[in-house]
């Protein structure tokens, strides 16, 4: 039987996120900070959806979490070059004006050569409550 997810325990699933995950190996070799932020989203949403009742969005629907109440969209960026996938004039517009909440993984991404993978740090998550 799967538990209902709140925002208390996505926050928690995404410390824990970051602190297991230190690899991905479809990420080696990759450089498009869109390609990595995609693969490292459809991971965590996986991860969450094996042990959780959980609404999975998808790009058509424009968020990622959709659930009634946790209405959470997910943003992952490296700490080397940071990015948007939406225009905003300012930082006030890009958070509070969304209409959901926010969870951003933030990371630094160095390829092995010598094992052929990707290792990641994730740097820091921040969540961001609307409420």
């Amino acid at each position: 039987m799967k538990l209902n997810l709140t925002i208390e325990k996505l926050v928690d699933e995404a410390r824990a996120f970051c602190e297991a995950t230190s690899s991905i190996p479809e990420l080696f070799g990759v450089t498009d900070g869109k390609a990595v932020g995609t693969i490292i989203e459809h991971k965590f949403k996986r991860h969450l959806a094996e042990a959780y009742e959980v609404e999975i969005g998808n790009s058509a629907s424009g968020i990622d979490l959709p659930g009634a109440t946790i209405q959470t969209d997910i943003k992952v960026t490296s700490i080397k070059q940071p990015q948007s996938s939406c225009p905003f004039k300012d930082a006030k517009q890009k958070i509070f004006g969304l209409g959901y909440h926010l969870l951003v993984f933030v990371y630094d991404k160095k390829d092995d050569q010598e094992t052929k993978s990707a290792v990641l740090n994730f740097v820091s998550f921040l969540f961001v409550n609307i409420k």
